[in-house]
């Protein structure tokens, strides 16, 4: 490029002097020196009309305008550098064209918002299981085409480590798995799959389950009732039956046990049982229960000990946080040696309410705790028969929490004992029980 305006330099100066000299033979080397510069400036501003006709419509023609030295090597560069373009623009919306005909091939929906929520495309599938349409929603905000609260809420949480399951707003018999991944500043890339059939499928099992313990309730109480009157009346028995006896004594009992904790299971994860938020007085309600610990405690002789700091009232169903407080607390003390310590206490702050309860017992190994919350999931299978548990406890304390926002968390170390907390959030604190950190 140095070398073309070097030469370009050369020329143009050459047919000044030229001009110069040819007005210096006529008598006027100053008017021969203007009229080639004005020559020269006459030609330039023609090369910059054609520069900007041609610029403000690159791709009307392939071919570069036409010209001498500076000029025309100008637009040979112009005309490369906008044909390496238009290259590069064809491959990009080839790439981008075979991206989406790609993911309009999907089943599950994929939508791309802005930060706000603003949609900016979304595939074919997103319209069959949304009821999105191109002709009226581009530029619409999600959540005004999606308006169940539960989906505002997780839009704007940003907190998408578990997927949201709802109905379709365009179709209510399609329920949907949303998950939502974050790119760029802020935008959203959002996945619906539809997962109908696995869904019906768990309501099959939930109400089979409900269906048969329902069932079995009946025939298994008139069972245990004529069990517990020969157990009554053993010594009445021949020595050979007595313990054939008690073993079906004790199995029945078990059976009714877990009976009754799936039935109860099966209520509160179908929400049959309505939540009843009144106001729930945590200190009284687990004063009871750990009355009802020493009982079972008996001749292990545990230290189970309360203690409450801060404000104790809770907004919530005292029948579901008792079954819940309960499992929890009736566990630790079958699970715990005998002169063991189980510690039960319950503290607030401006965060929620916490419910700890604390043991002495064997611990659990880090790799069970993400499943103890499992239906009939045990650490220790070789422990069942020895707590005459039902495996359903945990599940039962998971569901509770849930139905009043809560969470359970499981801290344990194998042989050091176990501690399971329940946290509550702030709103579900009565006024005035809350207290600062």
């Amino acid at each position: 490029m140095q070398t073309i305006w070097s030469r370009h330099l050369r020329y143009t100066l050459a047919g000044l002097v030229v001009a110069t000299l040819v007005g210096l033979y006529l008598g006027y080397p100053v008017y021969g020196f203007a009229a080639g510069l004005g020559v020269y400036l006459l030609w330039t501003l023609n090369q910059t009309r054609r520069l900007a006709h041609w610029l403000a419509d690159p791709y009307a023609t392939n071919e570069a305008p036409q010209s001498l030295g500076l000029w025309g090597e100008l637009f040979e560069k112009l005309h490369k550098l906008n044909q390496n373009h238009r290259l590069s623009q064809d491959r990009l919306r080839a790439r981008i064209d075979r991206i989406q005909e790609s993911t309009n091939a999907m089943h599950d929906g994929v939508v791309m918002t802005n930060a706000r929520g603003a949609m900016e495309w979304w595939n074919g599938s997103a319209e069959h299981l949304l009821g999105f349409r191109q002709s009226t929603d581009q530029g619409q905000y999600i959540y005004n085409l999606i308006r169940t609260p539960a989906f505002r809420s997780y839009f704007d949480a940003k907190n998408y480590h578990e997927p949201l399951e709802l109905p379709s707003p365009a179709k209510p018999h399609i329920h949907l798995q949303i998950q939502i991944s974050l790119f760029g500043d802020d935008d959203r890339l959002i996945m619906a799959k539809d997962v109908s059939r696995l869904h019906q499928l768990e309501k099959m099992r939930r109400d089979f389950v409900g269906n048969v313990s329902h069932e079995m309730r009946t025939p298994l109480t008139v069972i245990s009732g004529y069990l517990e009157t020969l157990v009554d009346n053993a010594d009445e028995l021949p020595a050979k039956w007595r313990r054939a006896v008690n073993t079906m004594a004790t199995q029945s009992f078990r059976m009714e046990a877990l009976i009754t904790d799936l039935i109860l299971l099966s209520r509160i994860e179908a929400g049959e049982q309505e939540i009843n938020d009144t106001t729930t007085d945590v200190n009284r309600l687990i004063q009871q229960i750990c009355q009802d610990a020493r009982t079972l405690s008996e001749e292990k002789q545990h230290e189970i000990t309360f203690t409450s700091t801060g404000g104790h009232r809770l907004k919530g169903d005292e029948k579901q946080l008792r079954s819940a407080f309960s499992n929890l607390v009736f566990n630790a003390v079958k699970y715990t040696p005998a002169q063991g310590r189980v510690s039960v206490s319950w503290f607030s702050n401006h965060e929620g309410g916490y419910l700890s309860v604390k043991d002495t017992g064997a611990g659990i190994e880090e790799v069970h705790i993400p499943r103890l919350t499992e239906r009939f999931y045990r650490a220790d299978p070789s422990r069942h028969k020895d707590t005459g548990g039902t495996g359903l406890g945990l599940a039962i304390v998971k569901h509770v929490l849930i139905n009043h926002d809560g969470n359970l968390e499981i801290l344990s170390r194998f042989g050091e004992g176990s501690e399971f907390i329940c946290h509550f959030p702030a709103d579900r604190l009565a006024a005035g029980s809350a207290e600062p950190s």
